[in-house]
C-alpha cells in the first residue's frame, strides 16, 4: 500500500543518520518564484522539497492553466503572496523580496521581466549576489526565442521526439516528462545550485542562468549522439538497442491486456529471462539481428499466454530485468515502492515523496499546495518586508 500520513511519519523519508538536521540540505536558502506554469513551478518545488524557503509571487486572477490550486502539488512546501506586477507598486514589492533572496526563478518570454521592471539588471541592482534563473523553451536568444511553444515542439527539434515510437508509426508523445521536466526543470535546478555555489565563494557574484528546454533536452541525448558517431545507432526510431527495436528491451502484452517491460540486455540477465519465460534453448540467437523478428514473435507469444499478475510472480525478485507496466494509480502500491516510501499521502493527495534522499538533512512534504496570497503575513514577518502587508494587488 502507499505510504500515508504527513511527510514526518515513518516511511515518508529515509532514515536519518546521527545528528540529522530536519529541513533539507537547502534550509536557509530563500527563493522568489514568479508564478508560471510547467517547468518553472516544478523546479521551484524541487528546491522547496530540498528545504529552501520558496515564496511564490502569484498574480491576481491566477495563472494560465485552470488547475484547482488545492491539487497543484508542484506548489507544495511553498508559500504564496499576491502581487500585481503591472500595478504601480508591484515591481517595488517584488524587488523588496529579491533584496532578501538568494535565488529568483521566472518563466516569462524573453524581455517580459525587463518590461515589468524585475529583469536581471533591476534585481542585481538591489542584490548583486542573486542567482537569477530563467526558464524558457527556446532560450533567451535565437530565431525562435520570442515565439510560443510547448514541450512537444521543443523535444521535436532536438531529435529526442523522433527517437520514440515504433518504426512504422508516428513518434510517441512521452507526456511532458522529457522536455518540461527532464530537459527543463532539472537543468534549471542544476544551474541554479551551481551558480549559488559560485555566488557564495570569495569574490563570487550573482549571475543569470539561462535554462532552455531545447538545450537541456539536446544535452540528454549526448550518449546517443556518441553511438551514432560510432556507428552503433541508426538515426531512425524503433530499430536500435534502447528504443524498442531490440526484442529483449521493450514491452509485451499479456493475456489480460496488461504489459510487461523487458530489459534483459546483458547475457547473464538474458539467460535468466528466456529460462523463466519458458523459451530456453528454443530462443533464436540473441546476437543474430537477422532473427530478431523471429525472437520477438516467440517472446510475444509466451507473454500472451499468461496474465500480467502471473508473469509478475514468475519474474519477481529475479535478475531477469523484467517488471510489470503499472498505471499512475497502481504505482504507489508496488511492494518495493511502498517499502521505500517512494510515494506519500499528504492532505489526501497521493504524490511522489521528495527525491533524492539525504542521510544528514532529510527532506519531507511539510505543507500542501500553497494557496495564492495565503502566506502574505508570515512572509512579511519572516523576510522583514512590511510593504507586503499594504494594499494587496
Amino acid at each position: 500500500m502507499a505510504v500515508t500520513g504527513s511527510g514526518t511519519e515513518p516511511g515518508a523519508e529515509p532514515a536519518a543518520g546521527a545528528g540529522a538536521t530536519p529541513g533539507g540540505p537547502l534550509a536557509g536558502v530563500r527563493v522568489v518564484e514568479l508564478a508560471g506554469i510547467g517547468p518553472g513551478p516544478f523546479a521551484a518545488m524541487l528546491l522547496a522539497d530540498l528545504g529552501a524557503d520558496v515564496v511564490r509571487v502569484d498574480r491576481p486572477g491566477g495563472g494560465g492553466l485552470a488547475v484547482d490550486p488545492a491539487y497543484d502539488v508542484t506548489n507544495r512546501n511553498k508559500r504564496s503572496v499576491l502581487i500585481d506586477l503591472k500595478s504601480d507598486d508591484g515591481p517595488a514589492r517584488v524587488l523588496d523580496l529579491v533584496e532578501r533572496a538568494d535565488v529568483l526563478i521566472e518563466g516569462f518570454r524573453p524581455g517580459v521581466a525587463e518590461r515589468l521592471g524585475v529583469g536581471p539588471a533591476d534585481c542585481h541592482a538591489r542584490n548583486p549576489a542573486l542567482v537569477y534563473g530563467r526558464m524558457t523553451g527556446w532560450g533567451q536568444e535565437g530565431p525562435l526565442a520570442h515565439t510560443a511553444g510547448h514541450d512537444i515542439a521543443y523535444i521535436a527539434v532536438t531529435g529526442a521526439l523522433g527517437m520514440i515510437g515504433s518504426p512504422d508509426g508516428p513518434p510517441a508523445v512521452p507526456a511532458n516528462l522529457v522536455g518540461d521536466y527532464a530537459g527543463g526543470s532539472l537543468y534549471l535546478v542544476i544551474g541554479v545550485l551551481a551558480a549559488l555555489r559560485h555566488a557564495r565563494t570569495p569574490g563570487g557574484a550573482g549571475q543569470v542562468v539561462d535554462a532552455a528546454i531545447v538545450d537541456g533536452t539536446a544535452h540528454l541525448t549526448a550518449m546517443i549522439h556518441g553511438m551514432v558517431a560510432a556507428g552503433g545507432w541508426q538515426d531512425r526510431r524503433g530499430v536500435n538497442l534502447l528504443d524498442g527495436g531490440c526484442p529483449f528491451y521493450g514491452t509485451y502484452e499479456t493475456s489480460d491486456g496488461g504489459h510487461m517491460a523487458v530489459g534483459a540486455l546483458e547475457q547473464q540477465f538474458y539467460d535468466t529471462f528466456v529460462g523463466l519465460l519458458g523459451l530456453g534453448d528454443r530462443a533464436p540467437a540473441r546476437k543474430d539481428l537477422a532473427r530478431w523478428g523471429e525472437l520477438r514473435e516467440a517472446v510475444a507469444a509466451r507473454f500472451k499466454s499468461r496474465t500480467r499478475e502471473e508473469w509478475t510472480a514468475v519474474f519477481e525478485g529475479t535478475d531477469a530485468c523484467v517488471a510489470p507496466v503499472l498505471s499512475l494509480r497502481e504505482a504507489p502500491h508496488h511492494p518495493h515502492l511502498a517499502a521505500r516510501g517512494t510515494f506519500t499521502d499528504f492532505g489526501g493527495i497521493t504524490q511522489p515523496a521528495p527525491a533524492p534522499r539525504f542521510s544528514a538533512t532529510p527532506t519531507a512534504v511539510t505543507s500542501g499546495p500553497a494557496r495564492p496570497g495565503a502566506d502574505t503575513g508570515s512572509v512579511a514577518a519572516d523576510w522583514d518586508v512590511p510593504a507586503l502587508l499594504g494594499k494587496e494587488s
